[in-house]
């Protein structure tokens, strides 16, 4: 595997605008408020997270390769793609590719996807079993419909009872061994939220922690995510809250910690085609910890960037073979090349790339001095799918004391 790319390129200089100021707009952090080595470091079991922010598990992104990339940019918790108890249980093949993990990551945390207490169980007796991760997230926050019309992912809070019945067979199955963590949303929709009940009940199931993400599933990624529901939550519970949604930069970190209480942050979107995020996130919560102003956000050069998509692209290659890895690479160019002054035919060939040759030719006739586009920064990336019905199945908002595991819930495919 290659060497670690240096992030020092890109590290954010310290003497560029305003103390506290977030380029992306809204509130500084309040600094003031907080006592001396705020943030804390995050205990997870026997790991401590010094840095209190975690990489969000998304579909088809959240690789190994992409993970390690995160990772020489910053300390944090870096979570794997979802991957589907039954699967795991079933030893399905795609499954057991999806959790390699790559040499020297630590902890090695791993996202379940469940709605079955059995199933649920007998997947985390193999992870600790066959010592496959150190720590166990469970996803109730993803909301894609074909997730949740089987009573999957942001569906199952609404089953209370089932839902608690899930965490606390994970927990006790873990045994000590591994931590159980839990990622959910604020609920289905405005009419039925859910975090607070399930919170609690997670909490008296044994989970290490609980990280919310301030929007419903109806929302999906739209509007602004409700920061005011992971205060609320953090005042609910004993054990540490993580709070996830609009986190661009890395002040929109500091800033969440500050004015809710939180514990750490999840970061998902913002980190597309930005990486060194990690980085700046880092740097900031050591100038918090030190009481001095956060440095302003990374702003590396076309060049810079392109050395970061190469160093994507090799790990991809490595790990799954170089036209296969080029390929899965593709999905990356857009976020990466996000308001530079790259012409659609350049774009257009980088997203069809089959070869690092080929990768190395196109970004070699990128503009290398072009400076980071500023306008970019404090901005959505990713999904902004609007607002729509969560799709569900028939009566499951009926009785949500049901214990009754739903029908095709577990799916045997791991990846969301």
């Amino acid at each position: 595997m290659p060497g670690p790319l240096a992030p020092s390129p890109l590290a954010p200089a310290p003497d560029r605008g305003a103390a506290g100021q977030r380029l992306g707009g809204g509130p500084a952090p309040r600094r003031d408020r907080e006592p001396a080595g705020w943030p804390a470091p995050l205990a997870l079991g026997a790991h401590r997270v010094d840095v209190p922010v975690v990489l969000a598990p998304m579909a088809g992104i959240t690789t190994a390769a992409f993970r390690v990339l995160c990772a020489e940019f910053g300390a944090g918790l870096y979570v794997s793609e979802m991957i589907t108890a039954r699967a795991l249980v079933a030893r399905d093949r795609a499954t057991e590719e999806m959790i390699t993990f790559a040499a020297g990551e630590s902890p090695r945390s791993l996202q379940l996807y469940a709605v079955d207490p059995a199933v649920v169980a007998v997947a985390v007796r193999r992870v600790v079993d066959e010592d496959l991760a150190d720590h166990v997230d469970l996803n109730f926050g993803c909301p894609v419909p074909k997730v949740t019309r089987k009573g999957g992912g942001a569906a199952l809070p609404v089953r209370r009872r089932l839902f608690a019945a899930v965490v606390a067979a994970a927990v006790r199955a873990a045994g000590g061994a591994v931590p159980v963590t839990v990622k959910m949303r604020t609920g289905v929709d405005a009419t039925h939220l859910t975090y607070l009940d399930a919170g609690r009940a997670a909490q008296d199931a044994g989970a290490a922690w609980v990280a919310l993400h301030g929007r419903t599933a109806a929302q999906l990624y739209s509007g602004r995510a409700d920061w005011d529901t992971v205060a609320a939550l953090k005042a609910a519970l004993d054990i540490p809250v993580l709070g996830n949604g609009d986190i661009w930069e890395a002040g929109d970190a500091l800033a969440m910690m500050a004015t809710t209480g939180c514990d750490g942050v999840v970061v998902g979107r913002g980190c597309l085609g930005r990486p060194w995020l990690f980085a700046d996130l880092a740097a900031a919560v050591a100038a918090a910890r030190a009481g001095v102003a956060a440095p302003p956000p990374a702003a590396p050069r076309l060049g810079e960037v392109a050395d970061v998509m190469r160093r994507h692209a090799g790990l991809l290659a490595a790990a799954r073979g170089e036209q296969a890895g080029c390929r899965d690479f593709r999905k990356h160019v857009a976020w990466y090349l996000k308001g530079f002054p790259v012409g659609g035919a350049v774009r257009g060939a980088l997203a069809q790339v089959d070869s690092l040759a080929q990768l190395d030719a196109l970004l070699a006739t990128l503009p290398a001095e072009a400076p980071f586009p500023l306008g970019v920064l404090g901005q959505p990336r990713g999904r902004t799918t609007p607002p729509r019905a969560v799709a569900l199945p028939a009566g499951w908002l009926d009785d949500p004391d049901s214990l009754v595991v739903p029908q095709g819930g577990d799916e045997a495919v791991s990846g969301g």
